[in-house]
C-alpha cells in the first residue's frame, strides 16, 4: 500500500445492517415498470441500484423505505414517466445554478 492510499474496509463492514433487494421484489413493493424506475433513477428521483454483478442488481432496502415515505408526505404530482421532453429543462446538479 502506498502512503497516500487509505487501507480498505472489507466489503462486510461497509455493507454492514444493509439489507439489499432484487428487482422482484422491488416490482412488488413499487408498482411501477422497469423503464420508469430506470429513468427515474437517471433524473435522480429514485434510489440508484447497485451492481452486484455483470448480469444481476439490488437496491437498498432502506433508501427504497425512505423513498416510499416522502412520497406519501409529498404534495408534488408525479412527473411523467421517460426522458426529458424536448424543450424541457434539465433537473438542477445542485452546483449552485439558480
Amino acid at each position: 500500500m502506498h502512503a497516500t492510499e487509505k487501507p480498505r474496509q472489507p466489503i462486510a463492514e461497509v455493507v454492514k445492517g444493509k439489507t439489499l433487494i432484487n428487482r422482484k421484489k422491488l416490482l412488488a413493493m413499487i408498482p411501477l415498470s422497469d423503464r420508469t424506475i430506470y429513468h427515474m433513477e437517471l433524473r435522480g428521483e429514485f434510489p440508484h441500484r447497485i451492481t452486484l454483478t455483470s448480469r444481476n442488481v439490488a437496491w437498498d432496502l432502506a433508501e427504497v423505505e425512505q423513498w416510499i415515505e416522502a412520497r406519501k408526505l409529498s404534495g408534488e404530482l408525479a412527473r411523467r414517466p421517460g426522458p426529458l421532453a424536448v424543450g424541457e429543462d434539465s433537473p438542477s446538479l445542485g452546483r449552485g445554478e439558480d
